[in-house]
């Protein structure tokens, strides 16, 4: 039996606000001496500053614990690849592009998806899980809590391109990896056969269902960001999690779901809102 999980596949963008600040002083005595801590200017780019402020800023979406952000190292590669950034962003400017019709686009795309994601996340936050909540979601998810395993596998992995559907399709009755090598390797595919480890809380239940009572005759076929795995089980090892850390992880299971929520809501609201025009009505209004 061959488990197909087809995803769609999105881009994640992410943009750099340029802000371009005069500061005028004027002040005498100790206040013209003690700056706002949290706006304390680090480094200077030509004519860019950099602040405390976005240096703390660049240490949150590196997802730098707050223990290591006072490490010289970390420091200094995150404020130099900052401090690039400025610089790319100068040059940039200096030539023109920030008026190229296609830029402009990206810019305006990338502010639209940091303002989408800003919405649902907070809109997500205020349905905060309450205790109650917690150990029912745990309860009814034993597969990610008492019952989590790591399946230990053996993997071709191949990148994911416009035949990958096809590939798959062939493969749908193949019990062997070996047999699998040689199909792509027929369809000159390049893939690379290793063992590998998969978290059975990261499946979705009724994958990980599907693999334990097929582990020991079937391939199975997942996707893993931009490449196509068909693996096999080779073994497994309980890796239970409970106590404060299973409240933790069910808080964010939970959130991720509130999410997916909020932006199936969104489309719903969207799709009645949204006025196509000439053949693209057609198209969106076709089931």
């Amino acid at each position: 039996m061959m488990i197909l999980r087809f995803q769609p596949f999105g881009r994640l963008a992410s943009a750099s606000a340029i802000l371009c600040c005069c500061f005028v002083l004027v002040g005498c005595g100790k206040k013209s001496e003690e700056p706002n801590a949290r706006s304390q200017i680090v480094a200077h780019v030509g004519s860019e500053t950099i602040t405390t402020q976005e240096l703390e800023n660049e240490f949150r979406s590196a997802n730098v614990p707050v223990d290591k952000q006072k490490d010289p190292e970390i420091i200094k590669h995150v404020l130099g690849d900052l401090a690039t950034r400025k610089y790319l962003v100068q040059q940039a400017i200096a030539a023109k592009l920030d008026r190229e019709p296609g830029v402009l686009l990206d810019i305006l795309r990338a502010r639209e998806l940091v303002l989408q994601n800003a919405y649902v996340t907070r809109a997500a936050a205020s349905k905060s899980p309450g205790t109650t909540e917690v150990d029912k979601f745990i309860a009814e998810n034993p597969e990610k809590f008492a019952n989590r395993k790591i399946l230990n596998v053996e993997q071709v992995i191949f990148p994911l391109g416009p035949s990958a559907r096809s590939i798959v399709e062939a493969a749908r009755d193949i019990k062997s990896l070996d047999e699998i090598e040689r199909q792509l390797t027929e369809v000159r595919t390049p893939h690379i056969r290793q063992m590998g480890t998969l978290n059975s809380s990261d499946l979705p239940k009724d994958f990980s269902a599907s693999i334990e009572s097929n582990k020991d005759q079937d391939v199975f076929f997942i996707r893993g960001g931009s490449n196509g795995i068909f693996f096999k089980v080779k073994s497994e090892d309980p890796s239970p999690v409970q106590g404060e850390a299973a409240a933790n992880l069910a808080r964010q299971l939970i959130k991720a779901d509130a999410i997916k929520a909020e932006i199936g809501i969104a489309a719903y609201s969207a799709n009645i809102e949204a006025r196509y025009e000439g053949s693209y009505a057609k198209i969106m209004q076709s089931n």
